[in-house]
């Protein structure tokens, strides 16, 4: 059987707004942000997308979107959580790297770029397997959404190159074990 699970980035937050590194840690979503949220719900409702069931990262960000886009109940899943970036959680983004991070975080007491992915799709699937709805949404960030597309690049012909905006969706089919990206869904926030 054919189901769907739209994977979802939180809206922008003040951590995103002041160019600061947010993993594990967290900070509110903005006046902005929650209006993106806004926009991806008229959106669900508009091509009356109903999820049969809801989950987000434990961060109070993605926790927030979530309830903003749907009225649904939802579970909290630890597993959907950012990338740990250690001691670089809440310093200034030019400290990061240039791309691909790999294990650079690892020496500041975060996870490896592979353990990292291998946490994301584990903690998809097992929703996908333990959650028989037709239509799953995920709420969760901006890494875990690209570590998640390179994980089932394999399987996909859809990608883009550019940074995955806060409120992005991520369209995935769900069959036989195995997810193939189907859609990205940028919306146009230029006049927020």
């Amino acid at each position: 059987m054919r189901r769907v699970l739209y994977l979802m980035r939180h809206g922008e937050t003040l951590f995103n707004q002041q160019k600061k590194i947010q993993g594990w840690s967290d900070s509110p979503l903005t006046e902005k942000g929650r209006r993106q949220a806004m926009i991806v719900r008229e959106y669900f409702i508009k091509n009356k997308i109903n999820f049969d069931g809801a989950y987000s990262s434990t961060s109070e960000r993605a926790c927030d979107t979530l309830e903003l886009v749907t009225d649904r109940d939802y579970r909290r899943i630890k597993g959907l959580k950012e990338w740990n970036f250690g001691t670089m959680e809440a310093e200034h983004e030019y400290l990061n790297p240039l791309l691909p991070y790999e294990d650079f975080f690892v020496a500041f007491g975060g996870e490896g770029e592979l353990a990292f992915r291998e946490r994301i799709s584990n903690s998809l699937v097992k929703i996908m397997k333990e959650d028989q709805g037709e239509v799953i949404l995920a709420v969760s960030h901006g890494a875990v959404l690209r570590q998640f597309m390179r994980q089932w690049a394999h399987t996909s012909k859809v990608d883009q190159k550019e940074r995955l905006g806060n409120c992005c969706l991520l369209k995935f089919e769900f069959m036989d074990e195995a997810f193939k990206l189907l859609e990205i869904i940028n919306h146009d926030y230029s006049a927020l």
